[in-house]
């Protein structure tokens, strides 16, 4: 996948999650080619927190390097409306992202260390945070992400990630293999509501031809 091409998919997401206008983006988009985009985005967002909870429970030195990979995922996704929408948008897109991976550093350093006053005040702001992130989205677009569903798609993926943190911690590794299993299926149901929405919201923005996808309907990869 081209780099181009995958910055303009992403740009084109990042715009219709802020509710913003899609008027200044000329080229109608393959329907296929963006579904696929938001899944790579969002396959990346578990790949790179799994490895950082291998890195971070075992102590690996490579820990620095994948949270710096991991972080500058949530800096290249503000970065890509800032050309269309200004610095502000992107750096307040950026914020709420950064925050969702650093509390959640945060909450697994404090699991390691059996530190349960900061396990907890960690919980409660990842909680808080999954419901900003939940109302900026549903927000954007009230009929295709409403705010119930949107919260709840959110928090499933807390749920799911802490499962997998617990699992690692305790060394079982069968319940730690099939909690990855989970975030996965999850994460591309995520994906799947999201460039749905996205597509219902602005259809003059996507070529014609094929239909789009119902909401939580696999994606048909190409050949």
């Amino acid at each position: 996948m081209g780099h181009r091409r995958l910055h303009r998919s992403l740009v084109v997401a990042i715009v219709a999650l802020a509710g913003w206008p899609l008027g200044a983006l000329a080229a109608p988009i393959d329907r296929q080619t963006f579904n696929a985009d938001m899944r790579k985005l969002w396959e990346d967002h578990i790949t790179w927190t799994r490895l950082y909870i291998v890195d971070a429970i075992g102590g690996l030195p490579e820990k620095a390097a994948t949270t710096q990979r991991l972080l500058q995922n949530q800096v290249d996704l503000g970065n890509a409306i800032k050309p269309f929408y200004g610095d502000a948008a992107g750096a307040k897109l950026t914020s709420l992202l950064r925050d969702h991976i650093l509390i959640a550093a945060e909450l697994i350093d404090a699991a390691k260390a059996g530190d349960s006053a900061k396990q907890a005040s960690a919980t409660r702001r990842w909680s808080a945070n999954a419901d900003d992130i939940a109302g900026f989205l549903s927000g954007a677009n009230p009929q295709h992400w409403p705010a119930d569903a949107t919260k709840k798609m959110m928090h499933d993926h807390l749920e799911a990630t802490k499962q997998e943190v617990v699992a690692h911690l305790q060394k079982d590794w069968a319940a730690d293999i099939a909690a990855y299993d989970r975030v996965h299926v999850q994460i591309l149901s995520m994906a799947d509501m999201l460039s749905s929405g996205i597509e219902a919201q602005f259809p003059n923005q996507f070529k014609a031809c094929g239909r789009s996808r119902r909401l939580g309907e696999p994606l048909q990869r190409r050949p």
